[in-house]
Parts: structure tokens; C-alpha cells; sequence
């Protein structure tokens, strides 16, 4: 008998970890771009997250970076040293860490055939991300490689922008059991892209078999996007029978919640207003892309950035949340402020898949032997520190070569090299 759990699936922050600010619409990301960056310790910081769940008696995976620099983008657009520098630091860009954007995955009892279903994002809206999903892909097919229990799709074609489970949610009773699956998307016309497509999001639903009467497509608010929240989960979590949102996520926040109530009528809304924490101070804090977990116990607990320690407004709307009694019983700074200055949080970092650990490639499951392997190899290859003009140089492309293929080699995934 199979047991469905819920594991994360982290991505191991790459080598060439750098902050060209190549993200339109990500505030963090712009205002760091040209700083210097530091991919040991973004990595070390990742492992380190994904240990604190390994201890909470959680299932835990992990996606590897993908071959950096990039020598067939840089073919392709003729880059030379003229070039605009931003075109190079694109082929060099180790965004595959934020895994929630790798793919969208509905779980086997949602679909049709009773298999777990993932589709790679396209992420054509950004260069740097839209060069990401056939290595992603391969990455997939291998750890979901068992076609009695997962389908893997290709993208949905690049007319509609595609961009993960950063803009979907899963209601459910239990994680093994059916669930309604949210689809958020974004409208154009604003100051930053909308980079969710609606019939992007209709496009996976369908190729995942899921059932219509239990799919739900909400419009996120503009006013969000302006504000920097490029992606659903900046300002909304959802798990299990529990949505925490901010007042201002969806573009009519009570039609969002009736809509989702009449599909999933166990809804558990926990809605931070306005006047408790602004917008600009939940997207500056991430309150919202944290990881919103079940613990062994039964319990909730939301994986926070450290940052939202350092807010005024954000703690003490977290300590007044824990000291009612709701569903969110804890709440657990973590040290990831490497990713945060590029714009990603704890919920970036990670991709949920319901699925039996038996029936996914133990190759891709984190337990402390393999953390230990990996953090070897992080300490000892990964650079210290690179600045932007180290980007394109032909010592910082063999040592980014080199240290990801010590890291196949000592996970035993060589077929990636």
C-alpha cells in the first residue's frame, strides 16, 4: 500500500549563484544587482534549511543546478564582448535554485489517470528562467521516472507564460487525499509583466486530467504585481485546508474566497489585513513565501525568512497570529538571506510533491548522509565570493564546471553532466 506525503523538493543554490538584477519586477533582485554575491554560503544556507525539516521528521528532496555557463544560449545569441552584458550573465544565471518554479504538480488523486502529473514552467518570460526547463526536465524524468505513478510533460508552448507552482495551491483535507487545485494568474498591462498566462494555467490543468469542478482560476490583484509580488506566493500560502493571504493578493480578494469555499468548502482563510502589514512591507519581508507545513504531530508551522524577525509589524502580526487559536501553531525564522537578496524566500526554494518516497529515485531524497556529501563538496568547490565582473571569465566558468560535476559525482547523477 502506497503512502502519499508531502516532500519538498529544494534546489541546491548553483556555483555561479550571482546578482545581475536580470528580473524585471522583482524589487530585491533590482536592488542588488551588481553586489557582490557569495554561492557557498547561498548554498550552505539551503542545506541548512532543508536539514531543519529533515529534523521535523519531514520528507525531504532536493533538484540539482543546471549546467552553468549556458554555451548553447550564448551560440544562440551570438554573444561576444560587445554584447550587452546582461545577454552574458543570463547564460551564467543559477535561478533553477528557486524550484517552485521548475514545474506545476498535481498529485495522484487529483488526476484522471491516477498518476502524479508535472510540467515543467516554459518561463518565457524572463531569458535567463526561459532558458531553464528541458534541463529541468531531464532532471524530473529521472527522479519521477517511474511511469506507473508519474506523468512528465513537456512545457506549455512559449505563446503563454508558464511559471509553476509559484502561482498554484492545493486544498485537501490531507495531503493523500483529493484535493482542489487553485490556478493564479496575472493580466498584462501593468508596470512589471504578468508572467502567468490564464490559459497557461487551463493548458496544465487539462494535461494533468484534472477534474474542472474541482480547478479554480483566480486573477491576481494588479496592484500586487505593481508592488513587486511578480508571483502568487509572495503574497499567499496555502496547505492543506489552510490559505494565509494577504488582504491584497487577489484582484477581488471575497470572489477569490467564494470561489475556492464553493469547490473546497473545508476552506480555513487566515488573512493578514492591510492596516496590520502593509503590501510593500509583506513583499519586502516575505512573509508570504514562507513554507507552510504539516508536522508529524498534526501541527502547522510556517517557515519564515529571518527577515520578517526584523520587522516591526511582521513579528508582531506572527506573534499575535500564534497567541490566537488558529491553525498556524508555529512560526520558524531560517537563514536564507543569500536567496532573499535575488528575491526568493523559503517557498521559493522549494517544490511540493505528493508523492510515496519508495516510488521516487532515492537519489533525489535527502537523508544526513547525503547532506553531509553534499556540504563536503559545497565547502570545498563552490566560490566564496564573485563579483560582477568575474561573470564570463574563463576561470569562473571552469570552476562553476567543475565544482557542479563533483557534486554529480558524489550523488551518483552523472547522466546529468
Amino acid at each position: 500500500m502506497s503512502k502519499l506525503v508531502e516532500i519538498n523538493f529544494d534546489g541546491i543554490v548553483g556555483p555561479s549563484h550571482n546578482y545581475a538584477g536580470l528580473s524585471l519586477g522583482n524589487i530585491a533582485s533590482a536592488s542588488h544587482k551588481g553586489d557582490a554575491s557569495f554561492p557557498r554560503a547561498a548554498a550552505l544556507q539551503g542545506i541548512a534549511k532543508m536539514r531543519g525539516n529533515m529534523e521535523r521528521g519531514l520528507a525531504q528532496g532536493f533538484l540539482l543546478p543546471l549546467p552553468r555557463p549556458n554555451g548553447s544560449l550564448l551560440h544562440d545569441l551570438a554573444v561576444g564582448p560587445d554584447t550587452d552584458r546582461a545577454l552574458l550573465a543570463a547564460a551564467w544565471s543559477a535561478s533553477s535554485m528557486w524550484t517552485a518554479n521548475a514545474a506545476t504538480v498535481s498529485p495522484a488523486p487529483d488526476t484522471a489517470d491516477g498518476r502524479c502529473h508535472l510540467t515543467p514552467a516554459n518561463l518565457v518570460t524572463m531569458l535567463h528562467r526561459g532558458q531553464e526547463w528541458r534541463d529541468t526536465q531531464a532532471q524530473l524524468k529521472i527522479a519521477f521516472g517511474d511511469e506507473r505513478h508519474f506523468a512528465v510533460h513537456d512545457a506549455v508552448p512559449p505563446s503563454f507564460g508558464d511559471e509553476g507552482a509559484a502561482n498554484h495551491m492545493r486544498f485537501c483535507e490531507g495531503h493523500g487525499s483529493a484535493g482542489v487545485e487553485v490556478f493564479v494568474y496575472g493580466r498584462p498591462g501593468g508596470q512589471f509583466p504578468a508572467r502567468q498566462h490564464e490559459q497557461a494555467s487551463r493548458a496544465v490543468a487539462r494535461l494533468h486530467g484534472l477534474d474542472p469542478d474541482r480547478c479554480v482560476f483566480i486573477e491576481q490583484n494588479p496592484a500586487a504585481i505593481e508592488a513587486g509580488a511578480f508571483h502568487n506566493d509572495v503574497v499567499a500560502v496555502a496547505n492543506e485546508t489552510v490559505l494565509f493571504t494577504h488582504e491584497r493578493a487577489f484582484a477581488d480578494q471575497k470572489d477569490a474566497y467564494e470561489a475556492i469555499r464553493a469547490a473546497f468548502p473545508s476552506l480555513h482563510v487566515v488573512e493578514v489585513p492591510e492596516s496590520a502589514v502593509t503590501l510593500e512591507e509583506a513583499i519586502k519581508t516575505y512573509l508570504f513565501n514562507a513554507q507552510l507545513l504539516t508536522l508529524p504531530t498534526g501541527e502547522m508551522a510556517l517557515v519564515v525568512p529571518g527577515e520578517c524577525q526584523e520587522s516591526a509589524s511582521v513579528w508582531a502580526w506572527c506573534e499575535h497570529m500564534l497567541a490566537t487559536n488558529g491553525p498556524i501553531r508555529q512560526v520558524i525564522p531560517v537563514d536564507v538571506r543569500q536567496s532573499m537578496a535575488n528575491g526568493g524566500g523559503p517557498a521559493c526554494l522549494r517544490l511540493r510533491v505528493v508523492a510515496d518516497p519508495a516510488t521516487v529515485d532515492a537519489r533525489f531524497l535527502l537523508d544526513e548522509a547525503k547532506a553531509q556529501r553534499i556540504e563536503s563538496v559545497i565547502a570545498e568547490m563552490w566560490p566564496e565570493r564573485i563579483e560582477p565582473a568575474d561573470i564570463g571569465t574563463d576561470g569562473l566558468a571552469v570552476r562553476v564546471i567543475e565544482a557542479r560535476e563533483a557534486l554529480l559525482s558524489v550523488l551518483s547523477l552523472d547522466e546529468l553532466a
